[in-house]
């Protein structure tokens, strides 16, 4: 295989590649994007290219437990919700989300596309909150299975570890 298609991603392909998606649960999610990560092979690191239009939001508010994630604005501007506080954005503006992290959502508020680049870490297991609708996804690989949080039962206290 060509060395040029492993490591470098020309423009024109990225364009190529993209495809628009919306999250269920949000009927104002459009997103047009692509996994520039995968697309040359990172593994542990998930760098991704975003376009929202118009009008429309990027996904729905939520939280992660495991994965750190990143956004920096390209072009446009918009509204960054982030722990219920409303923010505008515009390019050249970045977020970091350490973990365990805060609850956030992007909205395109402006007259053209919200552009930016989105990633963070890509662990085998993250678990991530939609706090406003008392659910918890946890992804294990590929499976991603939905709770209710109300469901959650507690368990414990757990043994302490001994010292033999």
């Amino acid at each position: 295989m060509d060395a040029k298609k492993n490591y470098l991603l020309p423009a024109d392909q990225i364009e190529a590649l993209l495809q628009t998606f919306s999250h269920p649960w949000n009927p104002k999610s459009e997103i047009a994007g692509t996994q520039l990560g995968k697309a040359v092979g990172l593994q542990r690191t998930g760098v991704n290219f975003v376009r929202v239009a118009p009008g429309k939001e990027s996904f729905i508010y939520h939280s992660h437990y495991r994965e750190e994630e990143w956004i920096y604005i390209l072009s446009g501007q918009g509204t960054a919700e982030i722990e219920d506080e409303e923010f505008e954005i515009k390019a050249g503006d970045f977020m970091g989300f350490p973990t365990p992290s805060v609850a956030h959502h992007l909205r395109n508020t402006g007259n053209e596309d919200l552009v930016y680049l989105t990633g963070g870490e890509n662990l085998e297991v993250e678990i991530a909150g939609f706090p406003r609708l008392g659910k918890r996804m946890i992804r294990k690989g590929a499976t991603v299975e939905i709770y209710d949080v109300s469901d959650a039962k507690e368990f414990g206290p757990l043994a302490p570890e001994s010292d033999s």
